[in-house]
């Protein structure tokens, strides 16, 4: 028997007493719908509200809330205002006598070590950084580095750079050399801040050679600090905490300044340096903790990232701009076991729990009594991002490990948005799998090739309007700018992600624009495909992609991972699921999209944030050059997607 199609349904607790609620009820607003469309019949009102309802301080206040006089291309937010994400999300809590004793980060190893600071202990590391940064000639609009795993010292880090007005340039901690070296170079950056060593999969890894090797290649940086055992002519974090703390207010910054660059990985060509500001990103983010994901003073936010991913400083300012602890995981998610995640929501007490998808699909095989055996009571919302769901995954986190007691909040943006585009709110029914809706102050649609908005279809997601964490451009590319996002439809966002709305008003995203396919004339989205893939029992994941084809214009070549635990998956039956997989595809979504192959491979290349990375996946079935790997977790998985290809189809496929 099938079961009903989840879809959480929310109790008193989130329609009277979450935080979104009580923004709305300030407005004399009913209901999530309402508010969406108020939010973006006035954007300046929205963003001006999110401010004063969150309390969010202006060292000077701003003026004018947006000026749009320059174009919708080049908005200029809060004008007038100055102000300093570190004096906003820190030292506004660590002054006050009811908070500064609070927790502000915890953080745990894959040891299961843990250290912790209160506001004000992070306060008075902050301090003291920023004067030995100040030290070594570190000031306001310099470009700071940090290669660090999520740790204590990257926050500490993060806010001592922002608050003597230096740009921040998060690096993912997997990068190697050559990819670190592009960055240092077309930020310029002058130090750089990275830890000595970190620990994956129980391996020690070592953080410095990498960036050693980077800076030979980078004229630009004058200081390498080691998080660790420096080497010659190398600055000690020790020498940096030994200062006295810095006195008076954070530096002063205009709303426009900029507080970070967070560059993308692209397939080809050099990756794309996002600039977002002080007062752009701490707006956005702190909107997104507050109101999609429920958190305030005394919550705990956790988030499975790294400190290169978008996630790593929007968990950080979204976070503290709300007063709330911030747990920081270092290390692989299912080392010892497993059940590694509920263990760390379960000691932590976590409130807010940001998993993927990909790490659900991993764990779902677990014994759900084992899981069941977790104190898991304090998870009051759930985060996803960065990919699709399948049913399957979905509904075994929400019905079957919390029992559709907490919402799982599906938000979806990017680095060049600061935040989100869509998302669900707990305050309203979310069906499985489901996006919600549009994130409030975000005016998107639809559209098709022509920009007209459709429904029922997919089409291209745009904005129609600006938002304080869109990015200020690409860092030193002002044409690459316009031509990523304006150039498709005139005065429209493009962000370049295919999407639908349901009959029912509900958003589901069908993945990049170019991933899509055109099959015989017909547009298909890998995750259509992907989904009834992840259906089979002896299936853990799949990547599918399009490959030239004579007859059809495109083909589709499908990647499959086994489920260990499941004895059906054996390579001996490789063949036999292959063909039962063509056989559910064909029957679901039609017999032109039935995979020509199917390949039965042990991974898949993916990003540290758990994405699958399918254009690789493709170029690597090709043949071809699979371009930028600089943020893969495990590149090697592309030569068993070389090699599976080779033996399935030969040197004639």
């Amino acid at each position: 028997m099938v079961a009903d199609p989840y879809v959480w349904t929310p109790g008193a607790e989130y329609l009277e007493d979450s935080r979104v609620a009580h923004f709305a009820r300030a407005h004399g607003i009913e209901g999530i719908s309402a508010l969406r469309a108020r939010s973006v019949a006035d954007v300046g009102w929205y963003w001006d509200a999110v401010v004063t309802d969150l309390g969010l301080r202006f060292l000077r206040p701003y003026r004018r809330v947006l000026d749009l006089s320059a174009g919708v291309s080049d908005p200029d937010w809060f004008v007038g205002g100055e102000l300093n994400v570190a004096d906003s999300c820190l030292t506004r809590w660590a002054e006050d006598p009811q908070h500064r004793d609070r927790t502000a980060v915890v953080h745990e190893a894959e040891d299961g070590s843990t250290d912790a600071l209160t506001f004000g202990e992070l306060e008075d590391r902050v301090r003291r950084v920023a004067a030995g940064l100040r030290g070594l000639g570190i000031g306001r609009g310099d470009a700071v580095a940090l290669y660090l795993p999520m740790v204590g010292e990257a926050v500490v880090a993060f806010y001592a750079a922002a608050r003597i007005g230096a740009v921040l340039v998060p690096l993912f901690s997997g990068f190697a050399p050559g990819a670190i070296a592009s960055r240092l170079g077309d930020a310029e950056v002058k130090a750089v801040v990275v830890a000595e060593s970190t620990v994956r999969r129980r391996r020690t890894v070592a953080m410095v050679p990498p960036i050693r090797e980077a800076v030979a290649q980078s004229p630009s940086v004058r200081h390498v600090i080691v998080v660790g055992a420096p080497g010659e002519g190398e600055t000690a974090w020790s020498d940096l905490l030994a200062h006295d703390p810095e006195p008076g207010p954070a530096e002063p910054m205009a709303a426009s300044d900029v507080l970070l660059l967070a560059y993308t990985s692209g397939t080809t060509g050099k990756p794309k340096g996002a600039v977002h500001t002080h007062a752009g990103f701490l707006v956005k983010t702190a909107s997104e903790v507050a109101y999609s994901f429920d958190v305030g003073p005394g919550g705990v936010f956790c988030w499975i990232t790294d400190m290169g991913w978008i996630m790593g400083p929007l968990s950080i300012v979204g976070t503290h701009a709300n007063g709330a602890a911030l747990v920081l995981y270092e290390g692989s998610p299912d080392v010892p076991d497993l059940h590694r995640l509920w263990r760390l929501a379960e000691r932590h007490r976590v409130t807010m729990l940001g998993v993927s998808p990909t790490l659900i699909r991993t764990i779902r095989g677990t014994d759900a009594d084992a899981v069941a055996g977790f104190d898991l009571s304090a998870v009051h919302t759930l985060g996803s991002t960065g990919e699709p769901w399948d049913p399957e995954s979905y509904d075994w986190l929400a019905r079957t490990v919390f029992a559709g007691r907490v919402p799982v909040i599906n938000f979806s943006g990017g680095t060049e948005v600061g935040g989100s585009f869509l998302a669900p709110y707990p305050i309203e029914p979310i069906a499985s799998c489901s996006l919600g809706g549009p994130s409030l102050g975000m005016d998107v649609d639809v559209v098709d090739a022509a920009g007209e908005p459709v429904r029922g279809e997919v089409g291209e997601l745009v904005c129609r309007q600006p938002w304080p964490a869109m990015t200020r451009g690409i860092w030193r590319d002002r044409e690459r700018y316009l031509e990523a996002y304006w150039s498709t439809f005139p005065g429209l966002w493009r962000h370049g992600d295919h999407a639908v709305i349901d009959a029912d008003g509900r958003w589901y995203l069908r993945g990049r624009s170019d991933d899509v396919m055109n099959v015989a004339g017909k547009r298909l989205a890998p995750a259509e495909v992907e989904a009834v893939l992840i259906a089979h029992p002896a299936v853990a994941e799949a990547a599918v992609v399009g490959v030239p084809d004579a007859k059809k214009g495109e083909a589709v070549w499908a990647f499959w991972v086994p489920r260990a635990e499941v004895p059906e998956a054996a390579p001996d039956r490789a063949e036999e699921i292959a063909e039962d997989l063509r056989r559910r595809v064909g029957e679901e979504l039609g017999k032109p999209f039935a995979p020509s192959l199917v390949c039965r491979v042990p991974e898949l290349p993916k990003t540290r944030s758990a994405k699958i990375m399918r254009r690789a996946v493709r170029a690597a079935a090709l043949g071809q050059d699979p371009g930028d790997l600089s943020g893969a977790e495990n590149p090697q998985a592309l030569d068993v997607v070389r090699e599976a290809v080779q033996s399935t189809v030969g040197d004639d496929g």
